[in-house]
């Protein structure tokens, strides 16, 4: 039986105090956690990040509103606005702010495209750190039980797992992405099974491969016949 919108919400919500808890665990201190963001109605996509960092001024412990992945930064919506899931309107005024100028409402101004355009942006670890230091793979699973449930409530049509560390922890096995673009490995969850595409990771260190995620993300929606808003 498939839950109603108000149902996921809530049990979206109930995951939170998992995450605060690996938070204090594993986060800086004075941050808190990053949760998701974007369209939890079977999405035709959910794109699985590594872990947020400081540069998120919504994991600031004043920040009062969503706390949803990327907010306050400008690089990775290049990525969503490439691949025409994010306008060229919200685009320009993402450029156009700096980081403190992000509010509330801009906020969900932009991720309610982002939603309307049927996507879902999450990562794999919640927990915030203050640079963006690597986190090893007995952190990041902690995360994985939490992770799964969070794709069993929204039951997204495909998954899109960004670079080699966070596509092997989620497929259990070693995933090189540079090996296998436009390849996707099935992921069971309970009695659903999921495509799992893993591309490069295109923010921060991996900014230079930004334009083969482009392409292969396009190839994707392109052949899994994802009928995008904004297509």
């Amino acid at each position: 039986m498939s839950l109603s919108i108000k149902e996921k919400n809530e049990e979206l919500e109930k995951l939170k105090e998992g995450y605060n808890k690996l938070q204090k665990e594993y986060g800086a201190k004075e941050l808190d956690s990053i949760y998701y963001g974007g369209d939890i109605d079977s999405p035709n996509i959910c794109f699985v990040f590594m872990n947020p960092t400081g540069k998120n001024i919504a994991s600031e412990k004043s920040w009062k509103g969503r706390k949803s992945p990327w907010i306050g930064t400008k690089n990775i919506w290049k990525l969503f606005n490439k691949i025409d899931l994010l306008s060229n309107d919200t685009y320009n005024k993402i450029l156009e702010k700096k980081s403190k100028d992000w509010d509330y409402e801009f906020s969900d101004y932009v991720y309610s495209e982002i939603k309307q355009n049927k996507v879902f942006i999450t990562n794999l670890g919640k927990c915030t750190q203050i640079d963006a230091r690597p986190l090893p793979d007995d952190v990041l699973k902690q995360y994985l039980d939490l992770l799964f449930v969070e794709i069993d409530i929204i039951k997204p049509k495909v998954i899109v797992t960004f670079g080699n560390q966070v596509s092997s922890i989620i497929l259990n096995e070693r995933i090189s992405v540079s090996e296998n673009r436009k390849t996707s490995y099935n992921l069971k969850i309970k009695n659903d099974t999921y495509k799992v595409f893993p591309v490069y990771y295109p923010v921060g260190n991996g900014i230079f491969n930004i334009d083969k995620s482009i392409e292969d993300i396009k190839w994707i929606i392109k052949n899994e016949e994802l009928k995008m808003e904004k297509l």
